[in-house]
This record gives C-alpha cells, sequence and structure tokens, in this order.
C-alpha cells in the first residue's frame, strides 16, 4: 500500500515537473519572442522627441525667433488616487492658485481622459519641487519654448506658434513645415510602478530649418519707433511702413501699428492687433495713385512733363457729378505741376487721354489686384474692378486713386518699378533657406526706362519748395523723389466720404541710382495735421535716412541741406517749373489733401543758363558739351541721350543740375 502511494507520488512528481519542463520550454523557446515583446510593451514607454524648430534670424544674423528647453508637468487623471489631494498638492507648488485645477482634473476623469498637462513651461525652481514631492504619478516631460528676444520687434513679420509650437501666424505659420522639422521617438524603460528607469532612443529627430529674412532689425526698430509716434500723435487707428530695396525686391523693414507681443499667449493679445496692416488691409490710396495715372500717360499719350493740362477754375462735372479741387482753381499748367500740386481736375484731365483700356491695364501692370506674393498669410489682393464693372465716373476716380484699394506692400512694388527703370520686382522678404541662398525672381517690364526716369524727376518736384512734401520730405544730403496721399475715408454705412483720411507718403533716394524706396501710411487721421505731407512724411524721413545710413548709400546732395534750402527758397517755387508756362502758385496744396506746402519766397527770380538739347548724343558729348557751358550733368545709364530733365530751352536755377538717361 506504501509502495503504491509512494508510486503515485512519484509519477504525480514527474508529471508535475515535466508540465513544468513543458511550459518552461514554451516560455523560453517556443513562445520567447512573443513573449518577451509582451514584457517589453509593458515595460517600455514610447515617448515622442519634438524635433527643435529652427530659428529665425534678420539679413544680419541676429535671432528674432528661437526655441529653448523647457520642462511640462503631466498627470493621468485615470490613475490619481485622489483628485482633490492631487489638485491641492499640485496648486502650490506649480502657482497655480485660483487656477480650478480640480474642475479640470474632474473633467478630464470624467471623459476617460489619461493624459492632461497641468503646466507648461515650468521654471527650473518649480521642477524641483515637484521632483521631491513623494508620489510616482507626477511626469514631467522635456519640451521647447519658443522665444522671441526682441519682444514686439517684427511680430507682424514673424507670427506666433501654439502651445505645440505649431506657426499660428506670420512666418511661423507660412513657413511652418520647414520650421518644423520631423520629430522623433524614445522608448522609456519602467518598473512596476510605471517609473522611469532607463531610455533608449528608436527614431532622431530631425531638426528645423533655420531662416534668415531680409528684415534688418535695426531699421525696423525705427520704423516701428516712428510709426508708433506718428499713429498715437496724429489720432490714427492704425498704420504701416514698408522699406524695400526696389532693385532686388528685399523688405528691409515691415511695419505695422498696432503691435503685439509674440511671447504672450494669444488671450493676452487685444483685437485687431495681430492684423498685418501693411499687407492684409487695404484702402484706398487717394493721390499716390496719381503716379501710376501719370506713368501710363507717358507710355500711351503724347503727353510730357511740360504739356500744359487745363485744370480750370478748381472744379470738373461728370455725368452729374462734380468733383472739386480742395483749394480753387490753377488753371493752365504743366502736367509735372499736376503731380507737384496733386490736382483732381489736372489727374482726371490726363486719365481721359489715357482711356479706360490703358488705364486698366497699366493699374494692374503695376500689380495692383494682385497679391505680391510675399510670403505672408493673409494678404489681401486689394480691390481692382474690371471695366465691366465701371460706371460714368469711374475712370475719373481711378486717375485720383478712388474706386480702388491698395495696401502699402503693393504701393511700395509699385513705385519701385519707377525707382528702378521700369521693372516689377516680387518683394522678397526669406533671403535663406538654412545655408541655402533663396534667389530673387526674375522681374517683368511694366514700363519704358525714360519713363521711369521722367516719373523720378516729376517726383522730385514733390519734395522740392512748393511741392505738397516739402520741406518734411526732403532729405539731407540726398536726393529724393515721393508722392502724398490723403485720401478720404468713405463711410459704407451713409454712401459719403467722411472728414478722417488715410495719410500716406511714398518715396525713393538718391534719384540717380535709388537704393530705398519707402512707403508710410497712417489710417484714420483727421484734421488738418493729418494729411499725408504732414503725417507720414515726416516718418518717411526718419526712416529713409536710418535706411541709407545703415546701406552706407553715399550722398549726392552737399551736407548742409540749411544752405541748400535757403537757396531754393529764393529761386522759382518748383524744379520743374517749364519755360512760357509758368510756375504756377507760390502757395500749392495737395488736391484732394487740402495740404498746404511750405511757401515759397516771393520774387523775381533770376534766370540762369539755358539747357541744351543733348538728344542723341553720346556720354562723351554730353559731358564735353555741358563743361564748355559751364554745366552739372548727373547721367543714368550708358549709350546715347534719350531723356534729359530740365528739357531742352528750359532755364536752369543757380547751381542746379542736369539729369540725362542714357539708353542702348
Amino acid at each position: 500500500m506504501v509502495e503504491r502511494r509512494l508510486i503515485v507520488l512519484v509519477v504525480a512528481l514527474a508529471g508535475w515537473s515535466a508540465a513544468i519542463v513543458w511550459k518552461l520550454a514554451s516560455l523560453q523557446v517556443s513562445h520567447h519572442q512573443e513573449y518577451a515583446q509582451k514584457a517589453r510593451r509593458n515595460q517600455e514607454i514610447p515617448r515622442v522627441l519634438p524635433a527643435p524648430r529652427g530659428s529665425i534670424y534678420d539679413r544680419n544674423g541676429q535671432p528674432l525667433a528661437m526655441s529653448l528647453p523647457t520642462e511640462s508637468v503631466t498627470v493621468n487623471p485615470l490613475k490619481l488616487p485622489d483628485l482633490g489631494v492631487a489638485a491641492d498638492l499640485l496648486e502650490p507648488v506649480l502657482h497655480l492658485e485660483n487656477t480650478g485645477l480640480y474642475e479640470k482634473l474632474k473633467q478630464a476623469y470624467e471623459n476617460g481622459r489619461g493624459y492632461l498637462v497641468v503646466k507648461r513651461q515650468i521654471t527650473a525652481e518649480e521642477a524641483e519641487s515637484v521632483r521631491a514631492l513623494p508620489v510616482d504619478w507626477i511626469d514631467i516631460e522635456s519640451a521647447s519654448q519658443r522665444h522671441y528676444p526682441k519682444g514686439k520687434l517684427a511680430a507682424h513679420v514673424l507670427g506666433g506658434v501654439d502651445h505645440a509650437e505649431s506657426g499660428n501666424a506670420g512666418v511661423e505659420l507660412e513657413l511652418n513645415e520647414l520650421l518644423h522639422g520631423e520629430p522623433g521617438e524614445e522608448l522609456l524603460l519602467t518598473d512596476v510602478k510605471r517609473r522611469g528607469i532607463a531610455s533608449r532612443q528608436s527614431t532622431e529627430p530631425k531638426p528645423g530649418t533655420p531662416i534668415t529674412l531680409s528684415i534688418d532689425e535695426r531699421l525696423q526698430f525705427v520704423a516701428e519707433r516712428q510709426l508708433a509716434d506718428a499713429v498715437e500723435s496724429h489720432g490714427a487707428v492704425s498704420g504701416s511702413v514698408v522699406v524695400m530695396n526696389p532693385q532686388t525686391g528685399d523688405v528691409l523693414a515691415l511695419a505695422s501699428y498696432p503691435a503685439f507681443d509674440p511671447n504672450e499667449p494669444p488671450e493676452a493679445r487685444g483685437d485687431g492687433q495681430r492684423e498685418n496692416h501693411a499687407t492684409s488691409v487695404p484702402f484706398e490710396p487717394g493721390s499716390v495713385f496719381k503716379v501710376i495715372t501719370l506713368s501710363a500717360a507717358l507710355e500711351t499719350t503724347s503727353l510730357r512733363p511740360e504739356s500744359p493740362i487745363d485744370c480750370g477754375r478748381g472744379e470738373i462735372t461728370l455725368f452729374g457729378r462734380t468733383i472739386h479741387e480742395a483749394h480753387g482753381g490753377y488753371g493752365v499748367m504743366p502736367m509735372a505741376q499736376v503731380l507737384i500740386h496733386s490736382s483732381n481736375v489736372g489727374a482726371i484731365r490726363v486719365g481721359m487721354r489715357v482711356g479706360q483700356q490703358n488705364l486698366y491695364e497699366y493699374v494692374r501692370r503695376f500689380g495692383f489686384g494682385t497679391p505680391t506674393g510675399i510670403p505672408l498669410p493673409g494678404e489681401s489682393r486689394g480691390k481692382v474692378h474690371k471695366i465691366s464693372r465701371w460706371t460714368a465716373t469711374s475712370l475719373a476716380s481711378i486717375s485720383m486713386g478712388q474706386e480702388v484699394s491698395v495696401t502699402t506692400m503693393q504701393i511700395a512694388q509699385a513705385v519701385s518699378v519707377i525707382a528702378n527703370g521700369g521693372l516689377l520686382v516680387k518683394p522678397r522678404l526669406v533671403l535663406k533657406r538654412g545655408n541655402q541662398t533663396v534667389p530673387p525672381e526674375p522681374p517683368t517690364r511694366v514700363i519704358k526706362p525714360e519713363t521711369a526716369f521722367t516719373m523720378r524727376q516729376m517726383m522730385e518736384g514733390v519734395v522740392m519748395p512748393g511741392g505738397t512734401g516739402y520741406p518734411e520730405a526732403r532729405l539731407a544730403g540726398y536726393s529724393t523723389a515721393g508722392k502724398t496721399g490723403s485720401a478720404q475715408i468713405y463711410d459704407f454705412k451713409t454712401k459719403h466720404y467722411t472728414h478722417n483720411y488715410n495719410g500716406s507718403f511714398a518715396g525713393m533716394a538718391p534719384l540717380t541710382n535709388p537704393a530705398i524706396v519707402v512707403v508710410v501710411t497712417l489710417n484714420g487721421t483727421h484734421g488738418d495735421g493729418g494729411y499725408g505731407g504732414r503725417a507720414a512724411a515726416p516718418v518717411f524721413n526718419a526712416v529713409a535716412t536710418e535706411a541709407l545710413r545703415l546701406g552706407d548709400v553715399p550722398r549726392d546732395l552737399p551736407d548742409d541741406p540749411g544752405k541748400t534750402q535757403v537757396a531754393e527758397q529764393a529761386q522759382p517755387a518748383s524744379d520743374l517749373s517749364i519755360a512760357g508756362l509758368g510756375a504756377g502758385p507760390n502757395i500749392l496744396e495737395d488736391a484732394d489733401e487740402g495740404e498746404k506746402p511750405a511757401e515759397a519766397a516771393i520774387g523775381a527770380p533770376v534766370p540762369g543758363p539755358k539747357v541744351p538739347n543733348f538728344q542723341g548724343m553720346t556720354m562723351r558729348d554730353v559731358l564735353a558739351e555741358a563743361a564748355s557751358r559751364g554745366l552739372t550733368i548727373l547721367p543714368d545709364g550708358s549709350g546715347v541721350a534719350k531723356v534729359q530733365y530740365p528739357p531742352a530751352g528750359a532755364f536752369l536755377r543757380q547751381g542746379e543740375r542736369i539729369r540725362v538717361r542714357f539708353a542702348r
């Protein structure tokens, strides 16, 4: 009996041992890979390794946006021992008083959420305090924080990012895919309490591509400061400034007001602060647009700067609509002085000579009605109606800058056409992507070089004594050209123009070979001080002066502007006085703006030498002829003389130079 029991026990033990051996063999041999993978899945937690976001630099390598390492505190609400205790423990440590953390934890728990960020971007002291807590249900995750070291500087260009460092405005949004990079992954080995023991990287993150902008932070600072001062001092609602290299299209500064700090969370930003008024908010340009009308006239008609234009007694009636000058009539005067006086009637007369089809074509050629393509989100194309939608008086309105809407950036692009000899260049905001230079896009021909040259000379009269931009826009040491504008703002509710204005000034310098174009717009100015010549022109002066200094552009006028201005005021009221047609009134005003420029000195001017005709002559012959007569020539281009200003037969002022455009 005993032996039988012993045998049964031995058999049972043998069978049990065999089962154990079989199970061990199954676990260790047959199913080893399967169970090892299960164990690894239970012990290892995959974690995303965010890719460092690419930095953004200005053209000189100064950082404008960068990502800094930071940490965040997270919990799994489904595994918390007690929601109330967790909230009471974390709030004082993370300085979350009165944040309603308990309600957030409760809501996440009830919704079955197993992950909640308690606080992002904690300080080093907060991280140390959290790690010292005697609990195992808190996680500290490594992350990065986008930082804008210059604060509000270039905020509308840079934009911002959300909590996941994904762009939500500006360059950060437009080039988000390039800046964002590709995240990696690591596997975190944990103990039975899911605490991290070690980690191994499975996929390496790929950093985002750094971006170098065309912006110069030094000039950007000046533009933003001058713009803010002008908006506040003239009671404007908003404003913008664009500084552009007309040869390459490089945007050297782009300022918009009001501003915001991209370091602050979105909820802290006020309404309208993030609107980029330079690219996204169109407006009626007013008299600045007369530059386009006169350019089209030089291209498509026989009109020249000296051509007489009948501006009548200060009003014109078309199809029952009467359009007035702001301050009386100018009678008959040269087309050049239509621009200097900013005569509405004169611009309309010129527009009638151009005609609907030609004017529409040149408005579009200059880039209006089409986005410039600058890499910023939300760029407006403005408004240019097709001819089929024009009314009987649309030709008159568009000739003087009404019934169209434009952006400050579009004006800068259009004025650059005149500055660079007739080519439409696309604004370039990005100079480099990583180490790869972004070349300028090929320009397109808009007007003939001689047309651009002539327009520059006419626009110079705007900043000379008697012009609507004098003396505010006149630069010390540099020949300057520009155009004022003060378009009345249209009220769509009352369907009438108000007494608030979009005051603007667009200009360039130096004239022989313009290195910069600066456009200033102040939206919603009011009163006499809100006109373009008084409100926007001083901003142009300050910004252009700094741009020329930073660009080390050689001066082309005497360094002492005081002596130059005194000498000029003793001469005729305008550089563009045409022999036989007179200089017009001594006190000139911008017709649609009511601008009152500085008075020209009253008195009989002493005529200087008569300008010879250089047409068709080589540069050598022109210089020899001028030297023999004691005249000073400012040559532009090469080949034979095509355009000269002042024209042949005009009388020079004392010290005045003759500009001659050469072409082959």
